[in-house]
């Protein structure tokens, strides 16, 4: 016999159960592989975790991913710190992960490289979407902290080398949470603005932690998609960025992205002089070739007498052929005069006029005798139509007649009246319905019968049945 008290539901022993591993199995870290992962849409992830002896099953909530830089893979050999339980829902024993890292590489470490490997795949890094800088520089654009070195750093340097240019600083932090949101927004405003020709990110060094927020992906897409050419200047010349990789040109230092926005002055004044020089050449050999051209045509000037004695005969030959061109030209309007009278005379109104007489006159004939000859065949026509309606109306009838004759026959066969002359009679009763029965009827009920020469009224006296 058994004690019922010591009978256990499903549920309660494994609620007892799950208690006794949590109270008495502290958390800790475990080493091993991840196997089976899956992220169903509510964002919590769950894996298996393994050895070459034993598996568990574990559970990553949401919450606790807030602060994982890295993409777990299966297969990856991860350190998990985390606290056993039991689901009771299933009878599983698995393990509530609260902090998760990658064996032989950082967190960060490992975030970056797996970034960079999948924007590198995508192309982002590729030279051929590099935009080169431009010649001329007027206005450049710095994102970076107003409260940091390195603003003054890039205006010392530009007032050394290019005072020329204007320097509009976008503010932003550039360190701590969010601070990657607030670079892309002062990026995307310093493209929209469309005042700058270059744009600068620049920073001071730092750790991997504090220069991670130009390693976020987001920040990496926006310089990609910036249609003014960026350099990356961001911390010292050992540090490495996502960003140094996207950006069309990236920098060791701050005050080096300043070198290599803008050209030297002293360059600058040095090419202004020699152009000038050149210049100065130039202009000397105008003149000197202008000069020359000039005693050219000094030479080929005619004297006035020549050129008036050149211009007499000249207008000589012209005043002989005008008074050639105008005898030629009255001879020849003469002609055409001529022959537009002639042309008048043939297409004078009264002889159009008379044309048109005769022709309307014979048009006139014409017509009459065409209606004549329609009226002649429209009279024949109808007296053919008039016989012929004749004869047709005459057989329509006689077809009629005949039609009647026969349907008075057949109805004279169907007539009661035929009936009743051969003998058969009709009997009603006193409401003049036709008796078919002797249920109709009883003694005592006067009747009638319809003979074919008259009614007969009678009163039943027997009734027998057939």
């Amino acid at each position: 016999m058994f004690n019922l008290d010591e009978i256990y539901s499903v549920s309660s022993f494994l609620s007892l159960c799950n208690k006794t591993v949590e109270d008495n199995i502290p958390t800790c870290w475990l080493q091993g592989e991840m196997s089976n992962l899956a992220r169903p849409a509510s964002g919590h992830w769950y894996f298996s975790l393994k050895d070459n002896k034993a598996q568990v099953r574990c559970a990553l909530f949401r919450l606790n991913q807030r602060n994982i830089k890295f993409t777990p893979e299966n297969g990856m050999e991860v350190l998990v710190r985390a606290a056993p339980t039991l689901y009771e829902a299933r009878g599983d024993f698995q393990l509530i992960v609260q902090q998760i890292e990658p064996v032989g590489a950082g967190n960060l470490s490992l975030a970056f490289e797996q970034l960079k490997n999948k924007l590198a795949e995508e192309g982002l890094f590729d030279q051929s979407h590099k935009k080169n800088l431009p010649i001329q520089i007027n206005t450049i654009g710095v994102i970076s902290s107003s409260t940091g070195a390195v603003i003054q750093d890039i205006i010392r340097v530009l007032n050394k080398r290019y005072p020329f240019a204007h320097v509009l600083l976008f503010d932003s932090i550039v360190q701590g949470q969010g601070s990657f949101e607030k670079i892309g927004q002062a990026i995307i405003a310093a493209d929209n603005s469309q005042r700058c020709d270059v744009l600068i990110i620049a920073r001071g060094g730092g750790s991997l932690e504090d220069l991670w927020a130009f390693n976020e992906e987001s920040l990496a897409r926006i310089i990609y998609n910036s249609k003014t050419p960026i350099i990356s200047a961001i911390g010292h010349e050992t540090d490495t960025t996502i960003a140094d990789f996207v950006a069309d040109v990236r920098a060791p230092t701050p005050s080096a992205a300043a070198m290599l926005a803008t050209p030297d002055k002293l360059e600058i004044l040095s090419r202004v002089a020699k152009l000038s020089k050149q210049l100065h050449h130039q202009v000397l050999q105008n003149i000197q070739h202008k000069q020359a051209y000039l005693d050219q045509l000094k030479l080929r000037v005619v004297s006035p007498d020549r050129q008036l004695n050149y211009l007499s005969q000249q207008l000589d030959y012209l005043s002989h052929r005008l008074s050639g061109s105008i005898a030629s030209v009255i001879d020849t309007q003469e002609y055409k005069l001529t022959t537009l009278l002639s042309n008048l005379k043939q297409h004078s109104p009264s002889v159009r006029i008379k044309h048109s007489i005769a022709i309307s006159q014979l048009s006139a004939n014409q017509l009459h005798r065409q209606i004549n000859q329609v009226v002649h065949d429209s009279k024949q026509t109808l007296s053919q139509l008039n016989s012929r309606l004749k004869n047709a109306t005459s057989q329509i009838i006689k077809q009629q007649h005949n039609q009647l004759a026969s349907h008075a026959n057949a109805l004279g066969h169907l007539s009661p009246l035929s009936t009743l002359s051969r003998g058969y009679s009709i009997t009603m009763g006193s409401k003049n319905q036709v008796l078919t029965s002797i249920t109709h009827t009883q003694s005592g009920q006067t009747i009638k019968t319809r003979l074919s020469d008259g009614v007969i009224h009678s009163k039943v006296e027997k009734i027998e049945k057939n």
